[in-house]
């Protein structure tokens, strides 16, 4: 058997850290920001559809991710359509991986888990969390958006609380250790269900 773990959280809860400590114990792991940047590079599957529609945002034959926020900032209406396009490209970079993983726990770090309903494809979901303060501290501290940005992005996802709500499994972020010790009990607790399925 093997078991679907959903993995999500909200910006700078510490995801990327925790999917990288499933993975050294031996998880497979699939990461969705990671499949839209294959989708994206050179040669990448989604290149000529988003060619056809927004032939600005391509640049030496890759999508400009920063050319895409613009046009989304301009009209509202692009964003549907980059997901129109993106969305089936990224379940079918899922389904290829779920089919060629080795290990019995595959891992999938979906940020908007939920949002897009990817939970239901899940046999359970774990959450990251920390402080509301800490979170945008983090994401300041990488230098990459302003305030405004960092609380626009937290807008669009789904509170906190309501992913912690419809979750297994709460990993809290504060120190390196605890998370590891989190995903450790996890992993315990998944296997035990998967010896008795």
């Amino acid at each position: 058997m093997t078991f679907n773990l959903g993995l999500t959280g909200s910006i700078g809860m510490g995801k990327s850290t925790t999917a990288g400590l499933f993975a050294t114990a031996g998880c497979a792991v699939w990461d969705a920001d990671a499949a839209v940047h294959r989708l994206y590079a050179k040669g990448g599957a989604a290149v000529s559809a988003m060619q056809a529609w927004f032939p600005d945002a391509i640049k030496q034959g890759q999508v400009d991710r920063m050319r895409l926020k613009e046009l989304i900032a301009k009209d509202p209406q692009v964003l549907s359509r980059i997901e129109s396009i993106v969305h089936p490209l990224v379940a079918q970079d899922r389904d290829d991986f779920r089919r060629a993983a080795k290990s019995d726990i595959l891992v999938f770090d979906i940020p908007l888990l939920f949002e897009i309903g990817g939970n239901q494809e899940m046999d359970a979901v774990a959450c990251v969390m920390i402080d509301a303060e800490t979170q945008q501290s983090r994401v300041l501290a990488r230098g990459t958006m302003s305030v405004e940005q960092f609380l626009q992005i937290r807008h669009k996802q789904l509170p906190i609380e309501d992913k912690i709500a419809r979750s297994d499994y709460v990993i809290v972020t504060d120190t390196l250790d605890h998370a590891r010790a989190q995903v450790a009990r996890i992993l315990a607790d998944v296997r035990e269900k998967i010896a008795n399925a």
